[in-house]
């Protein structure tokens, strides 16, 4: 059989795109591989759950459009396949001076990226989160909270729905394209498509360059670390509690987040992983680190990033330092309130330059378009975001 399209990946931005694609061209033939024996095994299915209103970028940005519709689709989608979410709020705390200039700064570029914001001073923060400490704060009523694995499962079954095949434990070992057609072979068996569509995450620069591909980037995995509170603390906070992000950095910092199921979790830190789909901490895969090691991109990157890459790699193996940053804005926790829960990979590409990429990375061939980068919040944006990859892969 020849489909149409070929999707690598069953994360929820590939999942996403072949949405899309039926949607544009009804009828096309539509297969995604997925190299798990389950969807949304990786990014999507081990993230913080949020449904982010788009305050952190650039004015006018792609992404900060990208956001804004993800938010609106994700909930409409959510809505029609009666998946719980909830829309609780996030306030963006800051605990000291230095902070309190950053947060008037995200307040300006919040408006004017169209997103609906709140000033809160410190008495107003205390009455309405009184385990929460900060001078000032703003309050962001837009943000939700969802679990995207089931997102990601429900645009499975949309896809199937429409005709279109996906395929597990599908791991890709070649790509070859000839004429008019692109064949993938996996460990299952091979495919022959009139396109391939690569969305591929922690693993899309080798399945760039499986399609020949000049690879000038890295996929650095680093590993977020959460911990989850006990039951007791459940009705800790009534919002999801956020740090002002340090600019400088591509990570939002440990926050409190309020989870679907009714728990709360602390984290993510952000850590070099030693694997790049291992997220426990002593996972380890020496053929990854080996060709990060090797990769000049990366210690660059350390070192233009060093002194926070000591201190998240010191918290991560030590608790009380992790506390501390969860303390600066919730001084009532304790080490004891600190219970394990998984950690997740993050997919940073990184340039030979030490650049980490913020924005979208595209490679492509005559019958390949392969997603190096699709930035965060991507789980947010996936629905708009498949779009424009369809309309892309369709022209």
């Amino acid at each position: 059989m020849i489909y149409d399209y070929c999707i690598v990946g069953g994360g929820i931005v590939g999942l996403a795109t072949a949405m899309k694609l039926q949607e544009l061209q009804p009828g096309c033939g539509v297969l995604v591989l997925e190299k798990e024996p389950g969807l949304a095994q990786h990014q999507t299915g081990h993230n913080s759950g949020v449904i982010h209103a788009g305050i952190y970028y650039a004015p006018g940005s792609l992404k900060a459009e990208l956001c804004r519709k993800g938010a609106e689709a994700t909930k409409a989608f959510c809505d029609r396949h009666g998946i719980p979410y909830e829309i609780c709020g996030k306030l963006v705390v800051a605990t000291t001076p230095g902070e309190l200039e950053a947060m008037e700064a995200l307040h300006a570029r919040a408006s004017q990226n169209g997103v609906a914001l709140e000033r809160l001073d410190r008495q107003e923060l205390n009455r309405r989160e009184p385990a929460i400490t900060g001078l000032a704060a703003l309050l962001v009523p837009s943000t939700g909270i969802v679990d995207y694995r089931r997102v990601a499962a429900a645009i499975g079954k949309e896809v199937q729905g429409r005709g279109g095949s996906i395929v597990l434990g599908a791991e890709v070992v070649a790509i070859r394209e000839e004429g008019e057609l692109v064949t993938v072979s996996t460990a299952t068996g091979s495919f022959t498509a009139r396109r391939l569509v690569a969305c591929a995450g922690v693993q899309s620069d080798r399945i760039a360059r499986l399609a020949g591909l000049d690879v000038q980037y890295q996929i650095v995995p680093f590993r977020g670390e959460y911990y989850r509170l006990p039951p007791s603390r459940n009705t800790i906070v009534r919002h999801l509690i956020y740090p002002v992000p340090n600019p400088a950095l591509p990570f939002l910092g440990v926050h409190l987040t309020r989870m679907i199921d009714g728990s709360v979790t602390v984290g993510p830190n952000a850590v070099l992983g030693f694997s790049r789909e291992g997220a426990r901490r002593l996972d380890v895969n020496l053929e990854d680190m080996v060709e990060y090691a090797f990769f000049p991109g990366l210690w660059k990157t350390l070192f233009r990033h060093a002194g926070s890459a000591v201190t998240e790699m010191r918290n991560s193996f030590w608790k009380r330092g992790y506390l501390e940053e969860c303390r600066k804005y919730c001084p009532e926790l304790t080490l004891d309130d600190l219970l394990p829960h998984p950690a997740g990979i993050r997919a940073q590409a990184v340039l030979r330059d030490g650049t980490l990429v913020h924005d979208f990375l595209f490679l492509e061939t005559e019958r390949t378009l392969h997603v190096c980068n699709a930035p965060s919040p991507a789980a947010t944006s996936a629905i708009p975001i498949g779009e424009m990859i369809a309309r892309r892969s369709a022209s």
